[in-house]
């Protein structure tokens, strides 16, 4: 599986089987993390066989279902664009999570943040986490608003790399599937800007991390606020 095929492939999975990860897996995740660690200057950290973290209401109300591995999420504050940051390089995990024959789901709220095992320093915070295991299925393709509400460029006028890169955006995770986010084309360089709502900066990064993955370009991040 290559990373295109990750994408296409990859859905959220909230029910998982209590098999452990293999030992071979978990030592190629973690040195993923520590090359985004290593560039970001986050300190995401992976978690393993840690039922507490998904034993509360908030996560049974979520129907999660024997989630004993996680991605903590543990970003620095010091950059404006942390939570953006967040999600590409949470992404790059996720995606790299698939290719090694694993399952994933982004959570925001319903885990509880006081039983994480994490260790979070001064100047850090738990922004996420992402479940990972073995799925009991492998998810269900999200729904995902027309091309033409989420891109200004005409498909009849798209570069074929470009329009590669949209496909993989609107295949992106974002909370509660709001896809938030306009990606426009000025003088062939492809710019995304996304508008407000819960965890909207997060998406921007995960949003982001697909297009450049898929397409081979880079893409100028901006949050901001549309016009309506």
């Amino acid at each position: 599986m290559d990373i295109k095929e990750a994408i296409r492939s990859r859905h959220s999975v909230r029910q998982f089987k209590d098999t452990p990860i293999e030992d071979a897996a978990k030592t190629r995740l973690n040195e993923v993390i520590e090359e985004c660690n290593q560039e970001s200057g986050h300190h995401f950290q992976l978690i393993c066989d840690d039922p507490g973290c998904f034993n509360n209401f908030l996560a049974h109300y979520g129907k999660f279902k024997n989630v004993r591995n996680y991605i903590a999420i543990v970003a620095s504050t010091l950059p404006n664009d942390y939570e953006e940051s967040c999600g590409y390089f949470g992404e790059k995990v996720v995606l790299e999570a698939q290719m090694l024959g694993l399952n994933t789901c982004w959570v925001g709220g319903t885990f509880s943040k006081g039983k994480c095992k994490a260790k979070i320093a001064e100047g850090e915070k738990l922004v996420a986490v992402i479940a990972i295991g073995y799925g009991e299925n492998q998810g269900a393709v999200h729904t995902s608003k027309p091309m033409e509400k989420l891109c200004t460029v005409p498909e009849s006028e798209m570069p074929d790399w470009f329009k590669e890169g949209v496909e993989a955006a609107l295949m992106a995770p974002t909370a509660i599937n709001q896809q938030k986010f306009v990606i426009e084309l000025r003088d062939g360089v492809a710019n995304i800007m996304s508008k407000k709502g819960p965890f909207c900066r997060v998406d921007l990064g995960i949003v982001a991390y697909n297009f450049e993955a898929a397409s081979g370009h880079e893409i100028a991040r901006v949050s901001a606020k549309l016009k309506r």
